[in-house]
């Protein structure tokens, strides 16, 4: 980098990190010359590079706007092979979210480029979210809201009876699997609430929030409520499963706002058809956006779901642009990079 000249920056944001927060953020960070590029939403929200659909004309735009421009900082535009090919100048590219899923890595790296990303930018909306998908399970809001203000039915005063009702978080076991960024502010917000919080982790140590139980399936067997917080591996993938969740003690809750392939839609769906479990609520999904075709669909008298809304916050958005900002900042002085993968 040469850093006698200004240093040409692209905020290439969209309708969630707009490319005005980036530009807001890099003026405190960096003595910067900073183009807005405002890309469609949403290209292929939560695939990796290699998977998104409909690149061509995002990669177009993003060739155009980086002539000549060293830093690129940006929440979902595709840094593709063909995008790395035609900007020479690029020596930077910051993502605005937890991993750099949108950028081929390997081709950064044959090309010099530095890739950094924003992690821990939505943990704390992700972790109140989580807690509202949790509390909407229990006590069923979401169902009686439909009833009474979309179809105009009391019918949802039945859950004002025992057989109906839902449960209460005081003094109810709720097992985390996973006891991240995430998780350890669920757990935080659940023991306010006077909840038994249960957590496994086999990769975490020192204080929690909660009891540390051993094994899932130990985990499993004692929590009448469960949220998923673990990240998504080849280990993790299908975590809970048929046989896991015959391990729950009948009619318990189930919550993931993670990551969708961690549970197993379809034996969710027959153990909510049994009444193995009572309610869930999901905002991830093993297929985003959700199929028509879903069986999910048809069980949302028991089902809450949301369209991956978890991260969704201004703060997230600001946040991330600040984080974004701060590495720019510290490349332009020389300094270490934070967050950065190449």
């Amino acid at each position: 980098m040469t850093h006698g000249n200004r240093v040409r920056v692209v905020a290439a944001g969209d309708h969630f990190i707009l490319p005005s927060l980036i530009r807001e953020a890099l003026a405190r960070e960096a003595d910067c010359e900073t183009a807005e590029l405002t890309l469609g939403w949403p290209l292929e929200p939560f695939g990796p590079v290699a998977e998104v659909t409909e690149a061509s004309d995002a990669e177009d735009e993003l060739i155009a706007a980086l002539a000549g421009a060293e830093v690129l900082v940006t929440q979902m535009g595709p840094v593709t092979e063909r995008v790395l090919d035609a900007c020479p100048a690029l020596r930077l590219v910051v993502v605005c979210r937890g991993g750099p899923v949108n950028v081929n890595l390997d081709a950064a790296k044959r090309h010099d480029v530095r890739v950094c990303y924003a992690p821990g930018r939505n943990a704390a909306a992700t972790a109140e979210f989580t807690v509202g998908l949790l509390l909407s399970a229990l006590r069923r809001i979401p169902q009686a809201h439909d009833l009474l203000a979309r179809r105009g039915s009391w019918e949802g005063a039945t859950y004002y009876t025992y057989a109906h009702s839902g449960l209460e978080l005081e003094d109810l076991p709720v097992g985390l699997v996973g006891y991240g960024a995430v998780g350890s502010r669920v757990a935080r917000a659940l023991c306010a609430f006077g909840a038994r919080v249960l957590v496994h982790d086999p990769y975490v140590r020192g204080e929690i929030h909660g009891l540390r139980v051993a094994s899932l399936d130990e985990l499993l067997r004692a929590s009448r409520a469960i949220t998923l917080h673990a990240r998504l591996t080849d280990e993790t993938r299908g975590l809970l499963g048929a046989r896991e969740l015959a391990l729950l003690p009948r009619g318990a809750v189930v919550v993931n706002a993670a990551r969708g392939p961690l549970l197993d839609e379809d034996a969710l769906c027959d153990a909510l058809e049994s009444g193995q479990v009572s309610a869930a609520a999901l905002d991830t999904y093993a297929t985003e956006p959700l199929p028509a075709g879903s069986r999910l669909r048809a069980l949302t008298d028991r089902v809450v779901l949301t369209p991956h809304l978890g991260g969704a916050s201004r703060a997230v958005a600001e946040k991330a642009a600040a984080i974004a900002a701060a590495e720019v900042g510290r490349w332009v002085r020389g300094e270490p990079l934070a967050h950065c993968l190449t």
